[in-house]
């Protein structure tokens, strides 16, 4: 075969090869893009009643709000580290107080929506042993995060969690943060009582922690089996 011949050949199969190329790249493409897509629907939502069940020890409220009774609780993870103001914080030194921890991110429009109802709370209750604890995530640089609590007046700290590692340390299967925002409540025995995955009213983030002020406790809700 003379080489004439032969360079068609060569040319059929190098142009095969590119478009399986193509396609594969084209696949990879979509693949990340799905992706990145699930990652926001489910980066930034209102939460649901979405929980409990099976054998998890906990029910959720036609309200949102899930609660765990004692002796079903699970252990709050550690949760310390670089504060969005530079400080530092340590869930841990907190034992023996009421502990709120939520879950928000600058770029979340429910996160907005709630942030000056979990200040306004913060401060009607720190004196009755309830300290805020608030862990920022997902946002790539602490600069939008001190200007998101600059313009709500934010004063309790929070923890700068960008890659989302600290919630990842809550047990599957228990009162974990599954959404942005989610909302936790830590009772004085470090152990996570009640979540929401959704934004709150001060009417209902009172109502959250209402029967932990009443006792230090709670939880009086019985277990869905």
């Amino acid at each position: 075969m003379s080489a004439a011949s032969r360079a068609p050949l060569r040319s059929n199969r190098s142009t095969r090869t590119n478009r399986t190329a193509a396609r594969v790249r084209g696949r990879a493409v979509l693949a990340v893009g799905t992706a990145a897509a699930a990652l926001l629907v489910s980066a930034c939502s209102s939460g649901g009643t979405s929980g409990g069940g099976g054998q998890t020890g906990f029910i959720t409220g036609s309200d949102g709000i899930a609660t765990a009774k004692k002796g079903e609780r699970a252990d709050a993870p550690e949760l310390s580290g670089k504060t969005v103001d530079g400080g530092q914080v340590d869930v841990a030194d907190f034992k023996g107080k009421i502990v709120v921890l939520n879950v928000w991110g600058s770029w979340c429009g429910p996160c907005r929506a709630e942030a000056k109802n979990l200040e306004t709370v913060y401060k009607d209750t720190k004196d009755q042993g309830v300290q805020f604890v608030g862990i920022n995530t997902r946002d790539t640089s602490t600069g939008p995060a001190r200007a998101f609590e600059k313009d709500y007046g934010i004063t309790y700290p929070s923890l700068y969690d960008p890659t989302g590692k600290l919630m990842l340390r809550f047990e599957k299967g228990t009162l974990n943060p599954q959404a942005i925002p989610s909302t936790l409540i830590i009772d004085r025995e470090g152990k996570v009582a009640a979540r929401t995955l959704q934004a709150l009213s001060e009417e209902k983030l009172r109502k959250m922690l209402a029967p932990f002020l009443a006792d230090g406790s709670a939880g009086s809700g019985k277990s869905e089996k």
